[in-house]
């Protein structure tokens, strides 16, 4: 069984369907629940300095309402029972859940499925699809 569950957190209902499961789980395993916020950035453009400024502040921004949304779940889970952590990071969804999956090491991925426009990510969504093809750790996607 798995010391750590990983749920891919983003305030959408899915998110909150794979936070529940993970949450269930954990209270009968005993493993704990790390929420994560992956905040989609990318390094390389080319910007002025007035365009840099200004994205510095929307990534504040971004940063202090991820944590507004990812911290009261943790506490519930928490306040439930659960052993609760949260973690917001930029970058590629996939890539950063397959970073944090291999550095916990024991570990399972839950995420939401959402609705999506062609038939793959209809079937299990974008994030799903990549993360059930590449990473090194069970996925259970929560439709």
């Amino acid at each position: 069984m798995s010391d750590t569950y990983i749920v891919g957190f983003d305030e959408t209902d899915a998110s909150h369907r794979a936070a529940t499961l993970a949450a269930g789980l954990a209270r009968t395993t005993g493993a704990r629940v790390h929420l994560v916020h992956v905040l989609e950035w990318s390094a390389y453009s080319f910007l002025t300095q007035d365009e840099l400024a200004e994205r510095h502040k929307r990534r504040e921004e971004e940063l202090k309402r991820a944590e507004s949304v990812v911290a009261p779940v943790a506490e519930a889970l928490a306040a439930n029972g659960v052993q609760a952590t949260s973690e917001i990071r930029y970058g590629h969804a996939g890539e950063i859940f397959c970073e944090i999956a291999e550095k916990l090491g024991n570990c399972q991925i839950f995420i939401g499925r959402k609705g999506s426009r062609t038939l793959a990510e209809r079937l299990l969504g974008g994030l799903a699809i990549t993360l059930v093809q590449v990473s090194p750790v069970p996925v259970t996607v929560v439709p």
